[in-house]
C-alpha cells in the first residue's frame, strides 16, 4: 500500500520536482500533503470513495501514514495531485498529463456511480416482469424488506417470494 509521503514524492516527481534532484523542503511537502487531504475529502464529497485514511484533524495528518487507497487508483491520485499542485510551483504540465488526470478521474467518477446505482434495491411494488407469474410459486414482485424473515434467530434469511 501507498504511503501519503510516496504519493507527494510521484506528483512532484510529474511536475518536474524529483526528490532525487531537488531538495524538497518539509514545509513544501506538508503543504502538498494538505493538498491531497483536501482533494480526497473533495472526491468522497462527489462519491469517489477510495478508502484514504483522511485525518481527523486537518493538521494531523502524516506524511509517513498509509494512504489506504487501492493499487488501481494510484495513478489517477498522483496525476491530478500533480495537476493541483504544478501552478503553485510555477510549473506548466504538457497537455497529455492533465488529459492522463482527467481520464483517470473520469474513471474513478464512472465506477463510483455504478457502485451507487449497484446499492438502490427494488421496491417490493416493482413488477419483476411478465415472465413471472404468481401461480409459477413466486411473487410477480421483487421482495422487499418486509417479505424477508429470520428463521429462529439464526440469521438465515429466506424470502418468502
Amino acid at each position: 500500500m501507498w504511503t501519503k509521503q510516496q504519493l507527494v514524492e510521484k506528483a512532484f516527481l510529474v511536475i518536474g520536482l524529483a526528490s532525487y534532484t531537488y531538495d524538497i523542503p518539509p514545509e513544501l511537502m506538508e503543504a502538498a500533503l494538505q493538498d491531497l487531504d483536501t482533494m480526497m475529502a473533495s472526491w468522497a464529497s462527489k462519491g469517489i470513495n477510495l478508502g484514504y485514511l483522511l485525518p481527523a484533524i486537518p493538521d494531523d495528518s502524516n506524511l509517513d501514514d498509509a494512504s489506504g487507497i487501492p493499487d488501481d487508483a494510484v495513478e489517477p491520485v498522483y496525476m491530478n495531485l500533480a495537476v493541483k499542485l504544478a501552478p503553485g510551483r510555477g510549473k506548466t504540465l504538457a497537455a497529455e498529463t492533465k488529459l492522463s488526470a482527467k481520464q483517470g478521474f473520469d474513471r474513478l467518477l464512472g465506477v463510483a456511480a455504478r457502485a451507487a446505482a449497484r446499492q438502490v434495491p427494488m421496491p417490493n411494488t416493482m413488477p419483476r416482469g411478465a415472465g413471472n407469474k404468481p401461480w409459477r410459486g413466486c411473487s410477480p414482485f421483487f421482495p422487499g424488506a418486509a417479505d424477508t424473515l429470520d428463521v429462529a434467530g439464526g440469521g438465515d434469511a429466506i424470502t418468502t417470494s
